[in-house]
């Protein structure tokens, strides 16, 4: 699976950096950012999860 942030509707609420901090992250700029190239097996259900949560929909997680 491949996990992806559209940067530019993040409101930087933290929500998947808590959810799943294996796979997003807050970047220098404040806002989260996907910093894996492939979601970890036993992290798919979190980014799952980060995806339907994120107050914005900015969350991508795709079977790559």
């Amino acid at each position: 699976m491949k996990a992806e942030i559209d940067r530019d509707g993040c409101i930087a609420c933290g929500f998947c950096v808590s959810v799943c901090p294996n796979v997003f992250r807050f970047a220098d700029d404040g806002f989260a950012e996907a910093y894996v190239d492939k979601v970890p097996e036993e992290d798919e259900d979190n980014a799952i999860e980060a995806q339907e949560g994120c107050p914005t929909s900015v969350i991508t997680v795709e079977e790559d």
